[in-house]
């Protein structure tokens, strides 16, 4: 019991350090989830067991609340990195250095802050945050609906592969909640395209020569997506009437799981992760190479 009291106190201390305990917001960046990541893959002595970023006043931190060197906080405030506890101690953060400055040093060295099982997560759009905590990978627009680029793919998209792995993974979507703002769909027989989006979301999908890590992965997605642009051309007279912004908020979690075959599955989809081969299934139920 005296144990859980010390520390109880020891973590509303180090919160009373970082600023406040208020709960205003703070921004995170996909610069400062790499760097987050980064500091986890490389340095598992201080920042053990992968965290989910926290905001509290003007801070954007981790915490790890019992690694191998004691409790320590690692923290962004004014683009500055800090830590705090474990060998650095508890009575002040102490500065590491500034964002960009650290993001060239991750860079030139060859690494990077990169989510396992998901490829370009130091690329993503602005506003997508990333994390992982073992097995579970978490995407997030943190409430906001933003504007996704064009050329943006999967925020989750399997990486390439150098050589053949021989695991096969089957991905299935379960999508909790779904929403769309903006658009009036008033012909009969004409879909809302959105809501068909989210029916697709739904199919499973399955991947050859898959990721090692990838196999137990558990993806829990909470974004809002702006469409506006891509929507607001629509001309008048099909049934569909704009109203702007169009908004679509979507909540889904993908579990993936080892098959054996992937074609011997339910799968609406297979890819090959090495050759970049992409196969779909048919109204009979066979799959068709898909050619580009």
């Amino acid at each position: 019991m005296k144990k859980h009291i010390k520390r109880t106190i020891l973590s509303f201390f180090l919160l009373i350090l970082f600023g406040s305990i208020n709960l205003a917001s703070a921004d995170t960046t996909p610069e400062i989830e790499s760097i987050f990541n980064w500091a986890e893959n490389n340095f598992p002595e201080f920042f053990s067991e992968p965290q989910a970023t926290q905001m509290i006043g003007v801070w954007t931190f981790r915490h790890y609340p019992a690694g191998p060197s004691g409790e320590v906080y690692v923290g962004v405030k004014n683009n500055e990195v800090f830590v705090l506890g474990g060998p650095w101690g508890t009575d002040n953060p102490t500065f590491i250095d500034t964002v960009p400055n650290l993001l060239n040093q991750i860079a030139s060295s060859g690494g990077d802050g990169s989510v396992s099982g998901c490829s370009n997560t130091t690329d993503i759009p602005a506003g997508v945050v990333i994390t992982q905590s073992g097995n579970v990978i978490n995407i997030t627009t943190n409430g906001q609906c933003i504007v996704i680029p064009t050329d943006s793919g999967n925020f989750c998209e399997p990486p390439e592969q150098p050589e053949p792995t021989g695991i096969s993974v089957l991905t299935t979507v379960n999508v909790t909640s779904s929403q769309t703002t903006g658009i009036e769909v008033d012909q009969p027989g004409i879909p809302n395209p959105l809501d068909s989006a989210t029916q697709g979301l739904s199919n499973s999908s399955c991947t050859i020569n898959a990721d090692s890590e990838s196999g137990n992965q558990i993806i829990n997605s909470d974004i809002c997506i702006d469409m506006t642009d891509q929507l607001s051309s629509i001309p008048a007279g099909f049934g569909i009437t704009i109203n702007p912004p169009v908004t679509f908020a979507i909540v889904s979690t993908a579990t993936n799981q080892v098959v054996s075959d992937c074609f011997a599955t339910d799968a609406a989809t297979v890819s090959d992760a090495f050759t970049g081969e992409l196969w779909a299934k048919g109204a009979d139920g066979n799959f068709v190479q898909i050619s580009f």
